[in-house]
Order: C-alpha cells, then structure tokens, then sequence
C-alpha cells in the first residue's frame, strides 16, 4: 500500500493544472487557485483520503496525460526504429507488457481509441464515410512551444477506387476526400473543429493548404480563422502504399486531438435538394402554429389580434424565394433558404439571421404556408397573420394612408410666371413696364399669352414709381392724386427683379 501511495503521489506531481482541477472536483474540493496550491491540495487528498476509488481517478487521469496506445509518433525519431506499444497494461505505470505487433506505427488490429473518447460534431457538408484513424490527442514531445506529432495510415484499395470515382465538388476537387479533423481534447459533449496556434500540415514531405483568416472590418478586431476539415487527398498516395501526415502545433497549454476521416462533400444545391425533399412544414401545420400563437390569453393582460411577417430576407435584404426557419425559434419571420445555405457554405457560423440563436441543418424547415403567399402576392413587402389562421397583406393600409393624405391636401391655383419673353424678361416685368403709362387700372390686366399676370410694382415706392414712368408730369400728377399703394414686405427694384 505505501508503495502505491508513493506511486499515486509521483501521479500527481506530474499532471496538468486541469488534470488537478478534475481531481479535486471529482473529490468535492476546491479547484481554484495556482498550480502549486492545487498540488498541495491534491497531495494532501492523496494521503489523507487514500482509497481505491481515488487511485483509480489519478490513474485515469495519468493514463489520459500519458497514453500507453498511439498511432503518433515523435517527428524526431529516427526511420527504421521499431515502436511497440500495447493497449493493455498492468496497474503500474512503470511496466507494460507486450500485446499485439505494430507494422509502421499503426497497430495490424484495431485497438481501441485511445482515452478520452472524443466526439466530433456532425458537419451538414461532411458525410462521413469511413474513420482512417480515431480522435488521437496531440502529445508534447518536450518543452518547446512548436511540436510536431506524425501519424502513418493506409488506404484500401476500394477507398482509392471509391475516391477516384466521385465526381468533381469543384474544378480539380473530388468529392470523395480525406480530411484532417482537429479539435480539443473534451470527452464532455461533441467537439467542433478547432486548430492548435502556429498549424501546419504537411502530407508526404509535402505542405498541404490550411485555411487562412477572415479579414475583419472593425477596428480592434482580431481576425478570426475558419476551422473547418484539411483536405489532404491531393498529397496522398492513392494506392495501398502508406501515409505520413506530419503536424506542426504551438504547446501552449491546450490539449488536441486529431482524426482522419473519409467523407463526402455536398455542395449548398445538394444541401438545399436534402431540405426540400425531408424538411417542409405542410400549410395546414403552419396555420396551427399561428393559432397557438395568436390563441387568447386570459391572464395576459395584452391580447394580440396579428402578427407581422415580412417578405424580405434579413440576410440579402431582398424579397425571400424560399422560406426557411428554425424549428426551435419562437418567431414566426422566416429568411432565404438558399442564400442561408450559400452564406453557410463560405462561412459556416449556423446561426438564425432573426434570433442570432443556432440554426443547425437537422432542425431547418421550408413554411409551407409562407411558400403559398409568396406565390399569390408579387409586389407585397409585409403581410398579416391573423387570429384564425389566415393573413392579409399590409399593403391596402399603406394606398389608403397614402389617399387619405391626398384628401386632406388643400389645391391652390397654379401661376406661371415662367415663361421668358423674347427681351429676357419675365412676363411679369414686361407687362408692367408696357402698362406703367396707362395707370394704375390696367396693372390687373391679363397678358397677350393669357397666363396670370404678378405686378411686382406694388412693392416699389412712389419715388421709383415716378422714375421708372420716364419724367412724365401726366403720370405724376396722376400718382398724386390717387392714394399711395401699400409697400410690399422686400423693397425690390422693378428693374432689378425677374422670375423665370
């Protein structure tokens, strides 16, 4: 029993600062703290609370830190040395013993992943055909910050055959690949892609492409990269010859893991065929669910009469050619089938463009009901939902706002005073210039065009009057002795002032 205490200690002194907050928490104890607090801590539980159920969590964790089982190996070992490893191993860390025979570092049978058992999510774009090799964690070979981890794995001759005949996902691409699927070492839940920091992969002596950064508009923003699977069909050996896939990782502190997979790789088109044939919500359940919606409620103290649905996909801001939605939103707006799978083709985020809630593929439906109303109204932006399952287009109230402005408007006689005459003045200017001499009777007079006349001299006073008449005594004895006009709100010059 000492010796195995000693041996559980050393266990401890080695694990990470996660490995000792799963410890502890496993033990109902405190994980927070630094890395040599949790240490103590952990060795002061190994001692006093010594058993056989926390002897076998430290050599689970051990084990999960160090794996007896693996298909990497160091980038620096030399080519020929043989590596053995067993998956099987006896209670002390120190001995092993000798299991099945291992040809290239790639057991002759099939082992058993290695633990902890790595989930990866499910991609809408990636069928998975067959696993080449298990989630396997990346393993630091020492202490420096860039690692390199290889794995060798081979293809059958039906794999080979089976990606030389697919067809082109692009020009030059198959659509039959092996990809690299890289992600963090969580035996909790399913895990989404994710590279390691500084990544590179290279196939056969040979660097492969991996995806680059998004460029990002907002200042202060750090580019984000898209983990998505490493194509690395065209630099493998397409026959039974075997594969060395080499990669280069930054050790800072995370743990990852990496798997091999044979998938199939659909194009949005394809995706969108799957929707429309698997994934339409009929009419009729539609109008239910608007029912349940809109259902009254009486000990809500609003009751709601309809609900508002536009016709404009928030994605492209144009009118939607497929309605799509979530199943587990709570709002009935839908978008673009289409453009949804097209922008998730590019960038795959998967999130509801209304909510900002995740949109997975399993869960996207067509509106069977929206799909109808769509086909009925072409010039309809925004339509109704009502208490009974039916709708009304919102365009009826905007024309009657709209008439019901006009109705209210005032009309006001036109007057043209636009039109010039052959002298450049207006007609306005001509014709009191022409009437000036016969008084001030004549100034109402209509023009020779029969348009209304504007007589800007009332607003002139009676010394430009009497200029503006050419030093006549006639006119002036006349504008004597009739009343002044009334001076006008601007003191123009008739001479001065033309309208066009």
């Amino acid at each position: 029993m000492a010796a195995e205490l000693v041996e559980a200690m050393n266990m401890v002194k080695s694990f990470r600062v996660s490995d000792l907050q799963t410890l502890l928490a496993s033990m109902g104890r405190s994980k927070s703290g630094l890395k040599q607090d949790l240490v103590g801590r952990a060795l002061r539980l190994v001692q006093t609370e010594y058993s056989p159920e926390l002897l076998k969590s430290v050599r689970q964790l051990y084990e999960t830190r160090f794996p007896k089982a693996s298909g990497w190996l160091a980038a620096r070992r030399p080519e020929g040395v043989p590596v053995s490893y067993s998956p099987h191993h006896n209670t002390s860390p120190r001995g092993a013993v000798q299991g099945a025979d291992y040809l290239n570092g790639v057991p002759k049978a099939p082992q058993a992943a290695p633990a902890p058992e790595v989930k990866l999510v499910s991609l809408p774009f990636y069928q998975t055909l067959e696993i080449l090799l298990q989630p396997t964690e990346l393993i630091a070979q020492n202490n420096e910050k860039l690692q390199d981890s290889q794995c060798v794995f081979d293809l059958t001759q039906s794999q080979v055959e089976q990606i030389r005949n697919s067809n082109e996902h692009r020009p030059g691409i198959k659509s039959v690949q092996v990809v690299l699927r890289i992600c963090y070492t969580d035996s909790v839940g399913v895990q989404e892609d994710q590279y390691p920091p500084n990544i590179a992969v290279k196939v056969n002596q040979s660097y492969c492409h991996v995806p680059g950064y998004y460029p990002s508009n907002k200042p202060g923003v750090e580019p984000r990269r898209p983990c998505r699977p490493i194509n690395i069909t065209p630099w493998l050996h397409l026959s039974t010859a075997t594969n060395r896939v080499t990669v280069t990782w930054g050790n800072f502190g995370k743990r990852y893991s990496v798997a091999v997979h044979l998938v199939r790789v659909f194009t949005s088109a394809e995706l969108f065929n799957q929707l429309q044939h698997c994934s339409v919500e009929s009419a009729d359940r539609c109008r239910e669910r608007i029912k349940d919606k809109l259902r009254f409620d009486p000990e809500s103290e609003i009751a709601t009469t309809g609900l508002r649905v536009s016709l404009i996909c928030p994605l492209v801001k144009m009118r939607i050619g497929v309605p799509c939605r979530v199943l587990t939103c709570a709002h009935l707006q839908c978008f673009d089938a289409v453009f949804f799978l097209q922008m998730n083709e590019k960038k795959p985020t998967w999130t509801c463009p209304v909510c900002d809630k995740p949109a997975p593929f399993e869960l996207l439906t067509i509106d069977g009901l929206l799909s109808e109303i769509l086909k009925e109204t072409e010039d309809v932006e925004e339509i109704e939902y009502l208490t009974d399952g039916s709708w009304r287009p919102i365009r009826d109230d905007k024309e009657k706002d709209r008439e019901r402005e006009r109705s209210h408007t005032p009309e006001y006689p036109l007057v043209d005073i636009c039109i010039p005459e052959a002298n450049g003045h207006s007609p306005a200017h001509s014709s009191t210039s022409q009437t000036g001499k016969s008084g001030s009777g004549s100034t109402s007079a209509p023009s020779a065009a029969g348009g209304a006349v504007v007589d800007l001299t009332l607003d002139s006073s009676s010394e430009e009057e009497g200029g503006g008449a050419g030093g006549d005594s006639e006119d002036t004895e006349d504008s004597q002795d009739s009343p002044s006009p009334k001076r006008g709100r601007y003191d123009y010059d008739k001479d001065l002032v033309t309208a066009y």
